[in-house]
């Protein structure tokens, strides 16, 4: 099968790619994430502050805008691979998510686009108009396209630079620390700025890194390697499934090398093994049958034959598909943790000394903080430790397995913290007043958000590396979009989660204080340890199609990126 992904030579014969396009890459990806992070940490504050939202409905668009952030991407990554590419979905995608911050940031100016504030002590306030919501809203997903659509299509495009896995990996690994670092300055300084200073403020500076970002992307294109689109791979997937159902009666061949269609001429771009055994009925669709061909040996009838590469690439999206789909339930109960921990705070005592109060929505930023700094630990020193160890570096699948871990032990501590926070509450007869802060630390919250943290040190950059490597050519810039793609789908699941409980349930009330959270993470903990159990199988099960897997050969550290 030919390729769809060819390298284009307007160079003019020079060399590009390689580490000179680092800096620009995660300079672009720093100043995007500062203008998206922000305001997507601190949106519950914002909701519930500047539009009169109730708690839990706040909780509920924000994981709901988080998961439409996360679904994006995946919508971006299919149409950088079958029609324009990476650099221009990128590029494209920074403008939309400008416009969408530069409506959000007149919502935050302009008090006639915004309800006026509630009467402090009092119930009654007056709702937000449909011209409001409607701006609003549409601000809000203008902002969400476009920070979207430049996620993880950033991510493909950088580690397109490079054709050695261990420079990959090496890539990932820093393109989730920059991520995390960026999403920490913005979810400090700036959420400070809104809190303190005023809203337009910190939704000024979002506009300005935005563009900041999107001026260092473009400034790097004489470097970068661009990739050419040749059409959608996903047809060549489907006309799979629709080949070998077509030919479900047929005998398959046991002579491979005649009675097997391998592309045009008998040769192709991208090397392919003969038919596999697994998943052995796929292999009719790649069987030539009389009046398949024409007679220079191209396909007649392209929705009753494809090649074999085209077969092997589809069997390889279904061996993976278990292993992508256990962690589903690994980011779901982080959504739920994101979005509660906020309330949690709101509820808690923030001062650190006597003249400074964190920000409810920088709470959150532990897990980013911790993170990033674990990150950076497995890549300097944890991973080389191993390898002196055990004689390779961890596989992908060994990261995915402490992250499980991990995350397990991060909602068990989140359930025993609010156990304590419910129970202080009550003692000083707080849980009928609405607004009530609770004399608890909020520091309290910070270990299960730390276990959290490391635990996507290990099983995020682990599933990106492994999705690269082991997904087919084309489907490159799809590949690294899975993740973004089992982020989206586990914030819209855990808002079914949390209208699910609020409904069967008296855990979550909008007081939160005369609920039982900590019964929604002991559920967590449950779900957690059965998916776990669930991987365990399929990490069992799975072989890698790479025989080099990224993760177990030499990987390259910082010092050798100046090198």
């Amino acid at each position: 099968m030919a390729s769809y992904l060819s390298p284009l030579s307007s160079d003019s014969g020079s060399r590009r790619g390689g580490w000179i396009t680092f800096p620009f890459i995660t300079g672009a990806l720093a100043g995007l994430t500062v203008a998206s992070g922000g305001w997507g940490s601190n949106l519950i504050v914002y909701l519930i502050q500047e539009f009169n939202v109730k708690s839990i409905a706040a909780a509920q668009v924000s994981n709901v805008v988080s998961g439409s952030i996360n679904f994006f991407p995946v919508i971006g990554a299919i149409i950088a691979d079958s029609l324009l590419g990476s650099f221009p979905v990128i590029s494209v995608s920074s403008f939309i998510s400008l416009l969408g911050i530069c409506l959000l940031a007149l919502t935050a100016t302009l008090g006639s686009l915004r309800p006026p504030p509630c009467v402090i002590g009092s119930d009654v306030c007056q709702p937000t108009t449909k011209l409001q919501l409607a701006i609003l809203y549409t601000s809000i997903t203008l902002a969400s396209i476009g920070s979207g659509g430049t996620r993880f299509t950033l991510a493909t495009i950088g580690a397109n630079q490079f054709d050695k896995p261990k420079n990959q990996s090496t890539f990932f690994n820093w393109f989730f620390f920059t991520n995390y670092i960026a999403s920490v300055v913005s979810g400090t300084v700036i959420v400070y700025v809104e809190d303190n200073v005023g809203w337009k403020w910190g939704f000024g500076i979002f506009v300005i890194a935005n563009l900041i970002g999107l001026a260092i992307f473009l400034s790097g294109s004489r470097f970068y390697r661009f990739d050419k689109p040749k059409g959608s791979p996903f047809i060549g997937l489907a006309r799979v499934i629709v080949a070998s159902t077509r030919k479900r009666n047929l005998h398959i061949s046991s002579d491979e090398s005649k009675d097997f269609y391998y592309g045009h001429g008998g040769v192709t771009d991208v090397v392919a093994a003969t038919p596999s055994k697994s998943f052995r009925f796929l292999n009719r669709a790649a069987q030539k049958m009389e009046g398949d061909t024409k007679p220079d040996g191209s396909i007649l009838k392209p929705w009753r034959l494809c090649t074999v590469q085209q077969v092997e690439d589809f069997k390889t999206l279904v061996r993976i598909l278990p292993l992508w789909s256990s962690s589903i339930f690994l980011g779901t109960p982080i959504a739920v943790q994101v979005s509660l921990t906020i309330l949690q705070a709101l509820t808690m005592d923030r001062h650190l000394g006597p003249h400074f109060k964190i920000p409810a929505g920088s709470i959150i930023v532990v897990e980013l903080v911790a993170c990033a700094f674990f990150i950076a630990i497995l890549d300097r020193f944890l991973c080389p430790l191993w390898q002196k160890l055990f004689g390779q570096f961890p596989t992908s699948l060994q990261r995915l397995g402490l992250g499980h871990v991990l995350n397990v032990l991060g909602m068990a501590v989140s359930a025993l913290v609010e156990s304590k926070r419910l129970k202080i509450t009550k003692d000083h007869h707080l849980q009928d007043k609405p607004g009530a802060i609770t004399p608890m630390l909020a520091l309290w919250l910070f270990p299960q958000l730390v276990l959290v943290g490391v635990g996507e040190a290990f099983h995020f950059p682990g599933q990106v590396a492994l999705y690269y490597q082991e997904f087919p050519v084309s489907l490159r810039s799809t590949s690294t979009a899975m993740i973004s793609l089992i982020i989206g789908m586990s914030f819209y699941l855990s808002t079914g989660i949390i209208d699910f409980v609020r409904r069967v349930t008296s855990w979550l009330p909008d007081n939160i204080n005369e609920g039982k959270l900590d019964n929604v993470y002991w559920m967590l903990v449950v779900v957690g340890v059965v998916n776990f159990g669930y991987y365990l199988v399929c990490a069992n099960l799975y072989k890698y199609q790479n025989a080099s897997d990224a993760d177990s050969s030499d990987e390259v550290k910082m010092s050798d990126i100046a090198s």
